[in-house]
């Protein structure tokens, strides 16, 4: 039985996709996005995250390390350029602040927590968002799980920044519901920049996805100073206007909820200081979609990509 690794499973999801769903995150990513919420999707194995409001002043975690990497200087400090994510000072941390995020598990496993929410799939019209991270990194997992939703009939999305080969959605292609495609940037070398990765493959995995006629909704994050002057916008507009087939799109404002998991995974954030737009710069942006006859989805708007 294939095994998966993932860091999360968010029950009652109503901003990832229609009706109430199970969110399933897993975890790696080739995208290092700098306005990424969920930066402990980014590694594909599981590291430590350190909640130092949590912590109970125990001191259990200063022995338990193998490296010398816990001190106590007013608090409990990590040298993240020592920790080695063993994972020792977190079996002995009784409050919770120090936890490992990641986890393996089997697709018959997780298929029966997925089990416990069909009452809500059955009530609202949801199912199952596989997220992440990159939810094709994990292509094999992947399929099996999809096979498995949709062999007990549950509705089936996949999240995903597009960056995989496109062998990879032939593998699930029939198999997926609905498609969330991230778009971030259109401009190459400011996509290189602010992700990591040039977007050429992602944008040519987005028309081949467009042209098999799968359902699509492309989500655009809308990040000030990074993607929202208006050649960015005039550039999403020329290229979505060129797809053959696409179900949506999906404005997505900035937000600050993930800033304070970078300090706890030992990482830099590098918007620190950025706010979201305001509500009238993003229906201004919607607006202008509309007038080029582009379909504008809102029905589960609220969370940047």
């Amino acid at each position: 039985m294939t095994t998966g690794m993932i860091f999360d499973i968010k029950r009652y999801a109503i901003n990832d996709g229609p009706g109430i769903r199970t969110a399933v995150f897993l975890k790696g990513c080739p995208l290092a996005c700098w306005w990424c919420h969920n930066p402990e999707g980014q590694s594909s194995q599981p590291q430590l995250m350190f909640r130092s409001n949590r912590c109970q002043a125990a001191m259990a975690c200063i022995s338990a390390c193998p490296k010398g990497a816990i001190q106590w200087e007013g608090g409990s400090k990590t040298d993240w350029q020592v920790c080695d994510h063993c994972g020792d000072c977190a079996n002995v941390c009784y409050s919770g602040a120090r936890e490992m995020v990641g986890r393996s598990i089997s697709v018959d496993r997780l298929i029966a927590e997925i089990e416990r929410d069909l009452p809500f799939y059955d009530q609202s019209g949801g199912g199952v968002t596989f997220t992440g991270g990159e939810p094709l990194y994990q292509i094999d997992f992947l399929k099996e799980m999809l096979v498995a939703c949709q062999k007990k009939e549950i509705h089936t999305i996949v999240d995903t920044s597009g960056h995989a080969s496109w062998e990879s959605f032939e593998i699930i292609l029939s198999w997926v519901d609905l498609f969330l495609y991230d778009l971030k940037l259109m401009d190459e070398a400011r996509h290189i920049q602010y992700t990591g990765v040039s977007n050429r493959l992602i944008l040519e995995n987005l028309h081949r996805l467009s042209v098999t006629g799968a359902t699509i909704i492309v989500r655009i994050p809308l990040i000030p100073g990074v993607n929202d002057d208006a050649d960015d916008i005039e550039q999403f507009v020329i290229f979505l206007s060129g797809l053959p087939h696409l179900g949506g799109i999906e404005i997505i404002p900035y937000h600050e909820i993930g800033v304070a998991k970078y300090l706890s995974l030992g990482m830099e954030y590098q918007l620190d200081g950025l706010r979201s737009p305001g509500s009238e710069q993003v229906e201004g942006v919607e607006k202008l979609f509309i007038r080029h006859g582009l379909p504008v989805h809102e029905h589960f708007s609220g969370r940047t990509i």
